[in-house]
């Protein structure tokens, strides 16, 4: 077995891994306890990473060689990269020769490496000439880059991970912090046990997983965050708690604001904002007068129509009250991908240059075009996510290179995503999943290398530059994506005028030496700028581990947290205090929309689910989609949890089933960004037929960062009366489950409303043992189903064969099927099927998932409407995925615990393992005790 040291690929806190491997098989995944990020800790998406890189899951969804479509709609056909390559160039300098530069598009992705990044930048702005390259992470942290820049003179982060020890108060706010980045959480709740006196706010219009932990929780309105800090400040103005000398030695610009805030009183906060005067009042008092005061934020600011706002006014916050420059204090933006940071260094957004540089200022673009020995880069900044879109959905641009991400499913108002990739003459797509929807819109699809494969370095959060490594080889024709883009681009660069005497992409293609020398020319381009790295070399990542930058040439270590000198990279060395008016949302609620639509992520899936939704022990938490309501609203309109209902907005309208949840406001609504086309049907956009939330939300973006309002939308939800309804469920071989998903989605689009997911066995794997898959079709419609349709479903579940058990009753609308198989002296279920009434859903898909006897269930199984057999009863969702320990088995045991909640805790960990493994379920577990806790306490006098 062979070890190797890499990064997780998933969120921004940057996990360092040790991947193990045997041959061309990755067999195993650990945290790399050396790692400064998480000292060998993981959640349960990175401990479950060798899972998603079975040699099933590769033969089942892997893109492993180019293919081309050449026709529209048709299948497509493999080709060499040769063919795949030379056509792409054709069709490129084709387009770049009849229409201009400006016409063709780059959407790239935060979870690119550096060096893929490099490349793709240095091709569209350096050798096509266009600005027209943007990235997945304009949807993820270009209001934070903004709201830096703005404030602070630089997009430079000036905390890190060490500084959660050293604050005494602990601001999060528009960040789910528990979920988004479990092992940033883990690192708080070691805080918060070795100085319980450090108070945390925590400010979400959702009361997540995170305000568990909140000493002080602000349930604020949507899109309020500005209002809110205003208030703070004009508290802080008002009670003599800002710091007047370090206002008038390091900033600029602070009357402007105090006269924006003087009309900020608390009576007008509170009232704006939903929360109460004094818990407003504690807030600031906590802010502005602890010794060491550090935010955490993330998409709830940034994904807005006034994100840039958002961020600058929280940095306002700390300037006013000088917290930042010193341990455990400082705004701290928590970036959402891998490598978004990675991203901005070198300039692969639509808005700006190599190393920080601004595209506005004539002398960077000039030092960028000296860098790569080009005339010139073009001044005027191209279109960004949105734009380029609605620029290729209205002719404008006519070519499009979409490079790891899926803006089939990412985007918001997917309508207008749809009918750009119908209406572009050429699309390519990059990617290492052929299961992606954005996939099928592609005319060239070029396989690309992932996880595990792939070579080169990434950046996280706090500014760490950590290895990514190869621990197997790349399988069958896959490349990695700064290959490929090199490749393509040399032979571009034969077909359009020169630009330069030599070639501009002289890096070695298809092997390590190739990326390193790509990362060095992005290290030259640092030099003397914020985030130098000149005394950084891959040989140093790989003897001292990952590095903090700046680390300029001559220094030994990077910085650990910046402005501790009071200086600032503007151009008096001041910061500068914004003066950001509160506007509100850009679509507000009234009568014919009366709910805000939150969105953001599950605990345990991540981004479209290309990955994760691969290992069916990830949908244990949430199994399915729905949409979360508060229950006095669900109970007003005469819902119940399971119902389907209409989610419309002015873009379009999804069906899905609803679900009470008490952590979501009065006439507010949530659904998670994971649930596209790929897993949920049952949508509509005007004029065309689209899946997903993302059918729903809103393309209004921040005038300064250009990021979307994804986080509000204004909906109305009403019942859909949809009386006939079908479950079907089974266990299926591994080698023919992800088949089965994917022939059973096609089916999705002939009911009104379908779902299809997987399903897993969940828990530790023992010696020898396999995880088992299985898969959960879910639709309803307004009559029953063709017989030749459910036929379909059947026979893709296993449900064809002679020994499965049936019942039929057409008149009515009724539908049975059950197969069971022997095991021992008795059969388990191995998959079932109900048409009509599915009430007996419950005790019946536990029967299969729990595995447990079936045989003298057989009549029952067949009987609509059967009630539960005495034993046979749900086992509710998994709360621990690691071990597979459900919510029945959890609250069980707590009826026999005794003594306090944390002797509570330590004997359920004891008992069941839960939360003893990767710990990103030990939030809901202390809820749950603290609701155990309260249920049994004695009655009061």
């Amino acid at each position: 077995m062979k070890e190797t040291k890499s990064t997780c690929p998933y969120c921004g806190v940057g996990c360092g891994v040790i991947i193990e491997s045997q041959g061309d098989q990755i067999t195993g995944v650990r945290g790399d306890p050396d790692h400064p990020a998480n000292f060998g800790r993981l959640c349960t998406k990175g401990s479950t990473l060798h899972l998603t890189a079975s040699a099933e899951v590769t033969r089942q969804t892997r893109l492993l060689q180019p293919m081309q479509r050449l026709e529209r709609n048709a299948d497509p056909q493999a080709v060499t990269w040769d063919t795949a390559l030379d056509t792409a160039a054709d069709k490129f300098a084709t387009v770049i020769r009849e229409h201009g530069a400006d016409a063709v598009g780059f959407y790239v992705s935060g979870q690119l490496l550096t060096e893929d990044y490099y490349v793709f930048n240095k091709l569209a702005k350096g050798l096509i000439g266009t600005n027209n390259i943007d990235t997945n992470s304009r949807l993820c942290m270009s209001s934070a880059v903004a709201g830096y820049k703005k404030t602070l003179g630089a997009d430079s982060p000036p905390a890190c991970y060490d500084d959660f020890k050293d604050a005494q108060c602990l601001f999060i706010v528009g960040s789910n912090t528990a979920w988004a980045h479990p092992i940033l959480f883990r690192r708080i709740e070691d805080a918060k046990r070795a100085n319980p006196a450090m108070k945390i706010i925590v400010a979400d219009p959702r009361r997540t997983d995170t305000a568990e932990i909140a000493d002080l929780f602000l349930p604020i309105q949507p899109g309020t965050d500005v209002m809110l800090f205003h208030g703070m400040l004009h508290l802080m103005l008002w009670e003599g708690w800002t710091k007047p000398e370090y206002i008038a030695a390091h900033t600029t610009g602070f009357d402007a604001l105090k006269t924006t805030v003087r009309d900020c009183t608390p009576d007008k906060v509170a009232q704006t904002c939903g929360i109460d005067k004094a818990d407003l009042l504690e807030a600031a008092r906590l802010f502005a007068t602890s010794a060491a005061t550090l935010s955490l934020y993330c998409q709830g600011l940034n994904q807005s129509s006034s994100g840039t706002a958002k961020n600058a006014a929280l940095i306002n916050l700390h300037l006013a009250t000088a917290q930042i420059g010193k341990a455990g204090a400082g705004p701290f933006s928590l970036t959402g991908q891998p490598n978004a940071m990675g991203g901005r260094e070198v300039g692969g957004l639509a808005n700006l240059l190599s190393a920080h540089r601004d595209m506005s200022n004539p002398t960077h673009r000039a030092e960028v075009a000296a860098l790569w020995g080009v005339p010139d880069v073009p001044a005027t900044p191209g279109k960004t996510a949105v734009e380029m879109f609605q620029a290729a959905a209205d002719g404008e641009i006519k070519a499009l290179w979409i490079a790891c991400t899926n803006p089939a499913q990412s985007m918001p108002d997917q309508a207008t995503v749809r009918r750009a990739l119908e209406r572009a003459e050429f699309v390519v797509v990059q990617e290492a999943f052929a299961t992606t929807a954005t996939c099928a819109y592609a005319d060239l699809l070029l396989p690309a290398t992932t996880w595990g494969e792939k070579t080169g370095t990434v950046t996280n959060s706090e500014r760490r530059i950590s290895r990514v490594r190869p621990a197997v080889a790349a399988p069958g024709a896959t490349r990695h994506d700064w290959s490929a883009a090199t490749d393509f681009a040399q032979r571009l660069e034969a077909r359009l005028p020169p630009r330069a005497s030599t070639t501009l992409f002289p890096y070695p293609l298809d092997s390590e030496a190739g990326a390193e020398s790509i990362w060095n020319e992005h290290r030259e381009s640092t030099r003397g700028r914020d985030l130098d790295i000149t005394g950084l070399s891959w040989p140093m990542l790989d003897a001292q581990g990952p590095q903090q930058w700046p680390l300029p040439e001559g220094a030994s270590t990077g910085r650990v947290r910046l402005y501790e000198d009071g200086r600032f990279p503007t151009p008096d060395g001041r910061a500068r205090f914004v003066d950001t008016p509160y506007k509100p949302v850009a679509e507000q609620r009234e009568a014919r929309f009366p709910f805000s639509l939150n969105t953001g992520r599950l605990r345990d899936q991540w981004h479209g689910m290309s990955r994760t939704g691969t290992l069916g022990r990830l949908f244990g938490h949430v199994a399915e989609p729905v949409v979360q309501m508060h229950p006095q609203d669900m109970a007003r309109r005469q819902l119940k949890d399971g119902d389907l209902v209409h989610v419309t907005s002015r873009r379009g309208s999804l069906v899905l089933p609803v679900q009470a949840s008490a952590e979501v406001g009065m006439s507010q609504a949530f659904i998670p960004m994971h649930w596209g086309s790929e897993y949920l049907s049952g949508s509509t956009s005007i004029g065309d037929r689209v899946g997903g939330v993302n059918a729903l939300t809103n393309p209004a973006f921040c005038p300064d960062s250009k990021q979307p309002e994804l986080k509000h939308s204004a909906v109305k939800i009403l019942k859909a009366e949809m009386p006939w309804n079908l479950l079907a469920v089974g266990w299926l071989p591994t080698d023919q489950a992800l088949s089965a998903e994917l022939a059973l989605r096609g089916l999705m689009a002939r009911f009104p409303f379908a779902t299809c997911v997987p399903f897993g066995s969940g828990g530790k794997l023992s010696s020898g043992e396999t995880e088992r898959t299985g898969l959960l079709f879910r639709a309803a419609a307004y009559e029953p189903a063709p017989d030749a349709l459910l036929l379909q479903v059947e026979q893709l579940l296993g449900l064809s064969s002679a020994d499965t058990l049936r019942y039929s009753d057409a008149r009515h609308g009724q539908r049975r099927a059950a197969r069971l198989v022997r095991v021992g002296t008795d059969a388990h279920l191995e998959a079932f099927l109900l048409g009509g009434d599915t009430r007996a859903e419950a005790w019946i898909k536990t029967l299969l998932q729990e595995q447990l006897p079936a045989q003298s269930f057989g009549r029952q199984l067949l009987r609509p409407g059967a009630t539960a057999p005495a034993g046979v009863a749900s086992r509710g969702k998994v709360v621990c995925s690691c071990f597979g320990v459900t919510e029945t088995a959890i609250t069980d045991k707590l009826r026999i615990c005794t003594g306090d909640d944390k002797e509570r805790l330590a004997a359920l960990q004891g008992a069941l393992q839960c939360g003893t493994n990767c710990g990103s379920c030990l939030p809901e577990l202390q809820r749950m005790v603290r609701s155990g806790s309260k249920a049994t306490a004695p009655a009061g006098p």
